[in-house]
């Protein structure tokens, strides 16, 4: 990729994606792309690591000023080795404990015990949805669920219409399989994470910071290796415990999955014994029974099994039910 690439790409950020979101990653944005030095340092980080929410992050973990575009800039600049060695070496795992909301009327649906594996886990935030407290908001009533045990720290609030399944899920096992997996309990991978939260988006650092505390009092196993590598699939899935039905989970991950390993991972999940819960775009791909029209679903969508039964915030803030029956497992 060119330093005209850069260019091209941060502006259709600050364009399209930060405005609404976050006025100072726009601001960053379109003032790298208005200055082709910046740019260039930029160009030296391999494309599939250049995205600016990565590269954003990254210099914020790293030290730079949180303030105008001006005094980032001279800080990448003083810092541009630095700034490039840690970028190619990372890669966009946001670990949204949020989406625990959308996935749970799914989950709630299947019976128990569970044995949970999540695919593309980062540091597993998505696998304790038996650890948070939520409050769904419906037609101005709250509907509050908490652990058994106690209220959690993390309480994850939703916007609901419709009638899902609402329970706490029993699980007994969990378990995620990444390219990089991160250490909950680890300083450097807490700072990434962190810093991975847009500056303006308010309560989501404080969220993630008590969603790890949780995880690292209580570590998945967390699996380094390729979720569309069948091998690799299938072996962690055989740990799953006897007696526990064995659901698989994909929230938000094969948008950043190529077409042909998309195509891999899903038929490996295909050839287990276990429930499959993805959120996905509604065109993403084929997988969906019966056929959805993209048209009439103007989010992500909550399948079970390739059964569309929610239409779903991509990060959980937002579920429409509209199956007519509940997509009851066991």
């Amino acid at each position: 990729m060119t330093t005209a690439d850069v260019v091209a790409r941060y502006a259709r950020f600050a364009r399209d994606e930060a405005p609404g979101r976050s006025d100072l990653y726009a601001q960053w944005a379109a003032g790298v792309a208005g200055d082709e030095a910046l740019a260039a340092v930029l160009a030296r980080i391999p494309a599939n690591r250049r995205q600016p929410p990565l590269v954003f992050a990254v210099t914020r973990m790293l030290g730079a000023p949180e303030g105008g575009y001006d005094a980032w800039a001279a800080w990448v600049h003083d810092h541009a080795h630095e700034v490039v060695a840690e970028t190619s070496s990372r890669m966009l795992q946001t670990n949204e404990p949020q989406r625990c909301a959308a996935l749970l009327p799914a989950l709630a649906g299947i019976d128990g015990p569970i044995a949970l594996l999540e695919l593309g886990a980062s540091a597993g935030l998505c696998l304790y949805p038996d650890r948070y407290s939520y409050r769904f908001e419906r037609e101005g009533a709250t509907i509050t669920l908490d652990p058994p045990s106690e209220p959690s720290p993390v309480v994850l609030r939703c916007r609901l219409e419709g009638d899902p399944p609402l329970r706490i899920p029993d699980v007994v096992w969990r378990a995620g399989l990444d390219l990089r997996p991160l250490d909950a309990a680890d300083a450097v991978d807490r700072a990434f994470l962190e810093a991975l939260v847009w500056p303006g988006e308010t309560g989501r650092a404080e969220r993630i910071r008590a969603a790890l505390d949780i995880a690292a009092s209580d570590p998945a196993l967390l699996v380094r290796g390729d979720a569309t590598d069948a091998d690799a699939l299938h072996a962690l899935a055989a740990r799953a415990p006897s007696g526990a039905r064995l659901v698989v989970t994909t929230p938000g991950l094969l948008p950043h999955v190529p077409r042909a390993g998309r195509e891999r991972l899903l038929a490996a999940v295909s050839e287990l014994a276990a429930t499959w819960v993805t959120i996905d775009p509604p065109g993403l791909h084929d997988a969906w029974h019966p056929p959805l029209d993209a048209a009439e679903w103007p989010a992500f969508v909550l399948g079970v099994d390739g059964l569309a039964v929610a239409s779903v915030d991509p990060l959980g803030g937002s579920v429409e039910w509209r199956a007519s029956d509940s997509p009851h497992r066991s």
